[in-house]
């Protein structure tokens, strides 16, 4: 079984508690946002498509199909029911 803690390496990462530099290669660089975004079905059915494809791939969401398709899956995604 393949270990899940970080690689020691010189390249790039963050400084680890003895100097040691630690690289983030092996989870890849996805953080999920500290805030759910806010928006409301008519934001969502008006919002252009370059500010749509930046709101799903923030989210590690695909950013794939038309312009409406993606409406529909963040609306899908992130709007509750109500």
């Amino acid at each position: 079984m393949e270990s899940v803690s970080p690689q020691l390496t010189p390249a790039m990462g963050s400084s680890g508690p003895n100097g040691q530099v630690i690289s983030r290669e092996r989870c890849g660089y996805f953080e999920m946002p500290l805030h759910y975004p806010r928006y409301t079905k008519e934001d969502y059915e008006n919002m252009p498509e370059w500010k749509l494809n930046c709101l799903l791939a923030q989210y590690g969401l695909p950013v794939t199909g038309d312009l409406q398709h993606k409406r529909k899956f963040a609306m899908g995604a992130f709007l509750w029911p109500q």
